[in-house]
């Protein structure tokens, strides 16, 4: 792997650190990257199913997840894992992960990790071949093309770095802090940098100095490597052996901090858990030392090192080995963005035709295109593309349940608005406000409770059974008129075409087998309509590939009575302007038709 990342490298963001996220999406705008760095974000605790973030003056929207393994599966491209978890979650979120396979590189951002659990979890990760920054790190970028959260300060740092585009230098450190500082170093003295990691401070971390120059020493895009080590540890003594053994041809510029120990009288720890010497070996002097020997450029001191970078920049400019660098042109990120109060996800009409999901109206609405209304639902409902046996069902559906006579209280309270005078909507929503538990709801309530059942694994008798206990009838059984011997033809329909029609009906086949032990107790507890309806649509689903998941949500937000809404609209508009031309007077009830048991009022 010569490069860590791309222009096309998309990361999922292990905890909801929106303005970490936000400021990795302003740097993708701002380098013209075609799609967001952040696939995905993991929120455990989240109830949300997306964040909103700005892209450039427009938002995007996020999609949230509740683990790493569904947002994996959304987002199986997606193989950088931003590890933002604390120290106490950071270890399992990582070895979740590494045992899901597929991500490349897993960043750390948590110190504090146990060594026996850090040594381990590199450990893994070493041995499939996985790339670790960290723990404790701020990450890694390559400019031009992916950083990771805060690397790299705002936007303003960033450019006035170079970081908005590839240099020459690949960086390398332990320090997030000087990491910063050393970027606008080398923008200053030379023409930025290529690719850089912080590895981070942990005494244990993952990709160490080695590994990540011997990348860079693979990728074309860097011609010379700093190196920023520090007091404690013997990594860079890999760094010389790998220069002595030929593995690393490049130049190296290379300093470790903490000279200052050496006037302590006892042993001194900075800042990281790793910058303590406990040997005269890991002395910042004496590595600074073996690596001038290596042919490392080392330079006097650390206020030295700008003057070695430029020596070193230079050198390679002369020979031609580096070549200028054409500024690219950047996206400026607008002064004032305004959050915005609606989302649409399923039409858009700001260009010269609207869209529904992305279709235009013109291609999906006469006879010749050859969609239907279950194509257009399927798009505007689902977001979807449904096959034809599919939108054909749809629309059956919706013929089935389009009116069943003026008696009905949805279609009577329409016939008695219009006839006091109401205008077409007004009568049509007093009808539709009568659906709902009682009027349209059992097909809801079918879906749901035969779903349950044949989940679980219930017989008919456990089933009945349950339904018993939970003190409701089975919705979708029984009716008033229809019985075995005189069979509701609607429900005749239905199942006619999907036997014909459907892949397979697992959840019809077992409804019916509870139809036997109902209709052996009375000859009317048949499966109804509303019953077929309910359980043929989860039949639907489950062939067109939707998750168990999904098809529980559809059944919860009520898109079942949504059919059920669709079609009885239909008949309700009927029935109102049935009304309309008849002419019909005003509406009273006749008075042989209402019990009255009216006594005094009790005095109090």
């Amino acid at each position: 792997m010569a490069q860590l990342f791309t222009k096309d490298t998309q990361a999922i963001f292990w905890n909801n650190n929106t303005s970490a996220i936000q400021r990795m999406l302003d740097y993708d705008f701002v380098i013209g990257r075609k799609t967001p760095s952040v696939a995905a974000i993991v929120a455990p605790t989240g109830d949300s199913k997306f964040q909103k973030f700005f892209w450039g003056g427009d938002e995007i929207m996020v999609p949230l997840f509740k683990n790493t393994a569904e947002a994996k599966k959304a987002f199986p491209n997606a193989d950088v894992l931003l590890n933002f978890g604390s120290f106490r979650t950071a270890y399992d979120v990582t070895m979740e992960a590494l045992n899901l396979g597929g991500f490349k590189t897993i960043m750390i951002t948590a110190e504090g990790i146990p060594e026996r659990l850090a040594r381990g979890m590199n450990a893994k990760a070493r041995n499939l071949g996985v790339t670790v920054i960290g723990p404790a790190t701020v990450g890694a970028i390559a400019p031009g093309a992916f950083k990771i959260a805060n690397i790299g300060g705002t936007i303003e740092n960033i450019i006035n770095s170079k970081l908005h585009r590839a240099g020459s230098c690949g960086l390398v450190t332990r320090s997030g802090g000087l990491f910063n500082e050393l970027s606008n170093i080398i923008a200053i003295n030379a023409d930025g940098i290529a690719e850089g990691v912080a590895i981070g401070g942990d005494r244990f971390v993952g990709s160490v100095f080695i590994d990540n120059l011997l990348r860079m020493q693979d990728n074309p895009e860097v011609k010379y490597m700093l190196l920023l080590g520090e007091v404690g540890g013997t990594e860079e003594y890999k760094v010389i052996d790998a220069i002595k053994e030929g593995k690393i041809t490049k130049p190296i510029i290379a300093w470790c901090i903490g000279t200052i120990a050496k006037h302590y009288s006892s042993g001194v720890q900075f800042g990281h858990a790793g910058a303590s010497a406990n040997a005269e070996r890991e002395t910042a002097d004496a590595k600074n030392k073996a690596m001038a020997e290596a042919g490392i450029f080392v330079p006097s001191s650390f206020n030295d090192l700008p003057n070695k970078i430029a020596e070193v920049y230079g050198k390679l400019k002369a020979e031609g080995v580096i070549s200028d660098i054409a500024e690219p042109v950047i996206n400026a990120i607008p002064a004032v963005r305004k959050s915005k109060n609606f989302i649409c996800t399923i039409s858009d009409d700001r260009g010269d035709e609207a869209t529904y999901a992305g279709f235009p109206i013109s291609s999906v609405a006469t006879p010749d295109t050859g969609k239907g209304i279950g194509d257009v639902i399927s798009l505007l409902w689902f977001k979807k593309q449904y096959p034809k046996w599919a939108t054909q069902f749809i629309e059956t559906v919706i013929k089935t349940v389009a009116d069943h006579g003026p008696a009905v209280s949805g279609a009577h309270n329409a016939k008695v608005t219009a006839r006091a005078g109401k205008s077409v909507v007004e009568s049509l929503v007093t009808g539709l406000l009568t659906i709902g538990p009682r009027f349209g709801g059992a097909i809801d309530g079918a879906a749901e409770h035969f779903k349950y059942a044949h989940d679980n694994n219930l017989t008919p008798a456990e089933f009945l059974n349950h339904m018993k206990k939970l003190g409701i009838p089975i919705p979708g059984i029984g009716h008033r008129i229809k019985s075995l011997r005189n069979p509701d033809l609607r429900v005749v329909g239905l199942k006619k075409y999907a036997a014909e029609h459907f892949p397979s009906t697992p959840l019809l086949d077992y409804a019916l087998t509870v139809e036997q032990l109902t209709t052996s107790k009375k000859d009317n507890l048949i499966l109804n309509v509303d019953g077929t309806i309910g359980i043929l649509m989860v039949d639907m689903w489950r062939a067109l590939g939707y998750s168990e998941e999904e098809i529980n949500e559809f059944i919860s937000s009520g898109t079942l009575n949504a059919f059920f809404i669709a079609g009885r609209t239909i008949g309700f508009i009927g029935h109102v302007l049935d009304e309309k031309r008849l002419a019909m007077p005003m509406y009273r009830h006749p008075m042989d038709d209402i019990l009255y048991q009216v006594d005094m009022a009790e005095e109090i």
